[in-house]
């Protein structure tokens, strides 16, 4: 056999599902989301967390607002079980908030659980045990029958040392391990059986959690077999229906919201994704796709940056440019083209609407970030992205085309240094290439003289340090300057385009104009600033003379 070779494997089976109904709903609320970065994030790490660590990621989870938090496995580790202690005897839980803790189908370390729980206010013990065919046949060694009778006793001892601690308001969850390599009806027949034992009622529900423990599938199977064991599970209105997704196919959040479809109510996730092998749903991802819908996450995610600190700090994982929503880069465009379109979208943009901005699916404010970031320059980049960077760093709203003489000279600097362009060298590049009033013509003085609708002007200007002084006459000061130098040079010049506007505000507002002309058949750009429209336009018509 080939060391690469498909046929070794074979597809899941499917659920026998023929008139589903989750492709036909839309997810309308979050759901219950309950953190397992302190417990599966936890196991997953290299090095595990320290207490500081802990504590620190416990802080960070409260204040983000989730209301169920799985902390630990007590029984199997004791930083586990110290830090379900601190939590207790600090009086660390607020009052709207419940711990949760995993423990095997086992009596011994189901009866250390209740011992790390002893004072708590309110408290979940997550029991569980495999029952996929390969873990039965493989591992234990049992039939279905000889799986059901674990998941039974642990149901009954977890019961019975729940009882030995009344003054706890107790919740409880069931996990069939591996439910998604397990058959259909057996792993509603085992659940049925873990209930049989802990009569839940409406008023006091039990957990089922059903974990895709190895993602096995597309996210359409799994979301099909969450249908079916809703649809077939009895007493539905007397458990929360709970879904823990591994991201081994890269579709951990796509088959948690196609599971919510199906009529999941809880998610399990982490954030950022931190779990065993490629990870766990992703909460921060599911809860700003909500977010992007415009459904409340109930989780407060306004500075992702925190959370990214927090987590890769006590997690020691870096956090990739490229994630979603989150990631440095995710709302940085680098092409022209897409440039372009969001500088056009943001200056249409209206705060009374919703949100429509072509390749940006939120707004970066509603995170902490700001538009800096959204548009960088490389060599890939176009007079779109170039003007938006001047515009915002500069306040400098260039003509097109101007833009796109501009964008020709960035590309050619960010190809020599190999590399981003950033908005200083953009900007410096502009003021070379562009604004030439000072050599070898400069403006010195002068007065214009306004009479039956013509403008008459006398200008003193320099040539190479020579004095010069220009007379003209035309509809306006640029049209009489122009007519001046037309006189003086003898040259073919007229004004293609002419632009101008102010930066700033009050008596500290500049003003800056932008002129193409044509001289002797070539078009050629010029620009200047000064404290005056009028001087500004004269100096402008000089810095295009200066550059042809």
């Amino acid at each position: 056999m080939k060391a690469f070779d498909h046929s070794k494997y074979r597809p899941i089976s499917t659920a026998a599902m023929k008139n589903r109904q989750w492709p036909n709903r839309i997810i309308t609320k979050a759901p219950i989301w309950a953190s397992v970065d302190l417990r599966d994030g936890n196991q997953a790490l290299l090095e595990p967390m320290n207490v500081a660590q802990k504590r620190r990621l416990w802080a960070l989870l409260v204040k983000l607002g989730f209301k169920e938090i799985e902390v630990g496995f007590p029984s199997a580790s004791k930083p586990d079980y110290d830090f379900v202690r601190w939590l207790i005897e600090e009086k660390q839980i607020p009052d709207d908030v419940t711990v949760q803790v995993l423990v095997q189908a086992r009596e011994d370390l189901i009866v250390r659980t209740y011992e790390a729980l002893k004072g708590v206010k309110r408290a979940t013990v997550h029991f569980y045990n495999s029952t996929s065919t390969v873990q039965r046949e493989r591992v234990f060694g049992l039939d279905r029958t000889g799986i059901t009778a674990i998941a039974v006793k642990g149901a009954e001892w977890v019961k019975r040392e729940a009882a030995k601690y009344p003054e706890i308001a107790w919740s409880f969850e069931y996990s069939p391990e591996s439910f998604t390599n397990t058959e259909m009806d057996y792993a509603v027949e085992i659940c049925e059986a873990v209930m049989d034992v802990m009569q839940p009622t409406p008023k006091n529900k039990l957990i089922i959690n059903l974990p895709s423990t190895v993602e096995s599938a597309t996210p359409n199977v799994f979301a099909d077999q969450v249908e079916y064991f809703a649809t077939h599970i009895s007493r539905r209105d007397s458990i929360i229906l709970s879904v823990h997704t591994h991201n081994d196919r890269g579709s951990a959040v796509a088959s948690a919201e196609l599971a919510v479809l199906a009529g999941a109510d809880r998610v399990e996730g982490t954030l950022l994704g931190n779990g065993e092998r490629t990870g766990n749903c992703d909460v921060v991802t599911m809860a700003m796709n909500l977010y992007s819908q415009g459904v409340d996450p109930e989780l407060d995610l306004s500075n992702p940056d925190e959370i990214i600190q927090v987590a890769g700090e006590c997690t020691g994982i870096p956090l990739h440019p490229r994630h979603p929503w989150v990631g440095e880069l995710v709302y940085t465009a680098f092409s022209g083209s897409h440039q372009d379109a969001i500088r056009k979208c943001l200056q249409k943009q209206q705060p009374d609407e919703h949100w429509q901005v072509a390749y940006l699916p939120i707004d970066p404010r509603d995170i902490g970030r700001d538009y800096q970031a959204v548009i960088r320059i490389n060599s890939q980049s176009g007079k779109g992205g170039v003007a938006f960077v001047l515009e915002r760093d500069y306040g400098l709203s260039l003509p097109r085309w101007l833009q796109v003489e501009l964008a020709q000279q960035v590309q050619k600097a960010s190809e020599a240094q190999g590399g981003e362009v950033n908005s200083e060298t953009i900007h410096k590049i502009f003021m070379q290439h562009f604004v030439k009033d000072a050599q070898p013509l400069a403006l010195g003085g002068y007065r214009i003289d306004r009479n039956e609708g013509q403008d008459k002007i006398e200008a003193q200007i320099t040539e190479n340090g020579k004095a010069i002084t220009l007379n003209g006459a035309g509809e306006g000061a640029l049209s009489a300057f122009i007519d001046g130098w037309i006189a003086r040079s003898g040259k073919q010049i007229s004004v293609v385009d002419y632009n101008e506007h102010a930066i700033g505000e009050g008596t500290n507002a500049e003003a800056v104009a932008y002129v193409q002309l044509n001289i002797n058949g070539q078009r050629v750009s010029g620009v200047a600033f000064d404290h005056d429209t009028v001087s500004a336009s004269l100096k402008a018509v000089l810095s295009a003379l200066n550059r042809a």
